[in-house]
């Protein structure tokens, strides 16, 4: 599930995982859509922006490490925030992995290979 209210980042992302073999993608384009994604249909991993604008990505993250179900689900916030506060209060919160903004597409493929046990 990719998480970002700007339709070019959303492609953007998908497109640098384009390699992924047998990967469906699911998009939200704010945190409320996200929340309803989630609760509906069974995600794998999730790549969270934090600013967006109705629900904030920290509290995607809060929901979604409440309840069992997705206690082991991995998060990556993937936001423009590069600051230490904001990477501590993630990871703090359950995030998996804290990448930034701008990314370079080649390095994105290694995290989420590893953290779908895709090698």
């Amino acid at each position: 599930l990719v998480v970002d209210d700007s339709p070019t980042m959303r492609r953007m992302i998908m497109a640098s995982l384009r390699e992924l073999r047998d990967v469906e993608f699911d998009q939200a384009s704010s945190g409320l859509e996200a929340i309803e994604r989630l609760t509906l249909a069974p995600v794998d991993l999730v790549l969270l922006d934090l600013n967006m604008p109705d629900v904030h990505g920290l509290e995607v993250l809060r929901f979604v490490r409440s309840h069992d179900r997705f206690r082991s689900l991995p998060i990556v916030v993937l936001t423009t925030r590069g600051d230490e506060e904001s990477r501590a209060t993630a990871l703090g919160e359950g995030a998996t992995r804290y990448l930034t903004k701008p990314f370079q597409p080649g390095s994105l493929m290694p995290e989420i290979r590893s953290l779908l046990g895709a090698g």
